[in-house]
């Protein structure tokens, strides 16, 4: 029988395909694009509800892609792994449309930019890496890919990153990163191990 195909590999396939349309497309398919796989709360505003959907998938730099998509593979293989295919999947959608829409209400609250777009898988892989920090906490792990650490150390200073990142933007300055959509994931990792996975062990 053949095996059946990893979830984590179905959703780099669909990454890798979403960037290839930004990168090898018209100027009229970039406006498409543009309208289509780019979210922020104007886009939610005008009714675009699917961008917090269709903007997890979306990648422009190939650095971008090529880190999620390695970080993904790294840890997302082990979480589909117990978690199993369907649970999987159902995390990982909600991480990215909660890291969606959480950066689209940073933006309108914290950096006074409705209008601020934002694409990657970066908020969902963020729950990916925070829900395996707590799965295994004591587990090593790289930080910036050379530093080794536990898990769950490395997953509180990468939120701690993410929180002064979003203070310094909040002050006009940082990097455009999108620090709100990578807290919304982290978050969602949070409260799907402490309501979902924490209370199941404890049975």
């Amino acid at each position: 029988m053949f095996r059946r195909i990893e979830i984590v590999s179905i959703i780099i396939f669909l990454n890798v395909v979403v960037f290839l349309f930004w990168n090898f497309s018209s100027q009229e398919d970039d406006s498409f694009m543009a309208k289509n796989f780019l979210v922020s709360w104007d886009a939610l505003i005008e009714g675009r509800i699917w961008t917090l959907f269709t903007s997890v998938f979306s990648h422009i730099a190939f650095f971008h892609i090529f880190l999620n998509m390695f970080v993904l593979r790294s840890f997302g293989s082990v979480i589909e792994y117990v978690l199993g295919r369907k649970l999987f999947l159902l995390f990982y959608l909600i991480a990215g449309i909660i890291s969606s829409l959480s950066h689209s209400l940073v933006s309108l609250f914290f950096l006074d930019q409705p209008e601020l777009p934002a694409l990657g898988a970066s908020g969902a892989v963020s729950g990916i890496v925070l829900l395996f920090s707590l799965m295994f906490p004591r587990e090593k792990i790289l930080l910036l890919g050379f530093i080794p650490m536990p898990a769950l150390l490395g997953a509180i200073l990468f939120i701690g990153i993410d929180l002064w990142g979003v203070l310094l933007q909040s002050w006009g300055g940082g990097f455009p990163i999108g620090h709100g959509a990578h807290l919304g994931g982290a978050f969602t990792g949070l409260f799907y191990y402490f309501f979902l996975i924490l209370p199941r062990r404890k049975t």
